[in-house]
């Protein structure tokens, strides 16, 4: 199997999924953040294609950097000064190829994420 990198973004605040959320992909390579590409959720709180397609795939370390504050500041969310989560970056190792899944739950005052299928 060759690997792949998606992601899925959920509003657990109010019980959907989180649309139009920007996120950036970044390559980690010791201390050099390579920026690979960003994309934007749809109506189901995915990416239209793969964030990493089988045919850009290499195992390493990863970053996904999700726009949380704007997602919040678009759909209304009453913003504090400075908002409690703005950008939230996850950083994580693709070792083997095969399919990853980084979703993110979120809500305006927390977040979960893990290696899900």
């Amino acid at each position: 199997m060759t690997g792949y990198l998606t992601t899925h973004v959920l509003d657990t605040a109010r019980g959907c999924p989180a649309q139009g959320l920007k996120i950036d992909l970044f390559k980690i390579h010791g201390e050099t953040r390579t920026h690979l590409k960003s994309l934007t959720t749809n109506e189901d709180g995915r990416t239209d294609q793969q964030i990493l397609p089988k045919a850009e795939f290499e195992t390493g370390v990863y970053e996904l950097v999700f726009h949380a504050g704007a997602y919040l500041d678009s759909i209304g969310t009453p913003p504090e000064t400075p908002r409690f989560l703005d950008v939230i970056p996850i950083r994580f190792g693709m070792s083997e190829a095969s399919h990853y899944h980084v979703p993110l739950l979120l809500s305006p005052f927390g977040y979960s994420t893990y290696r899900g299928s």
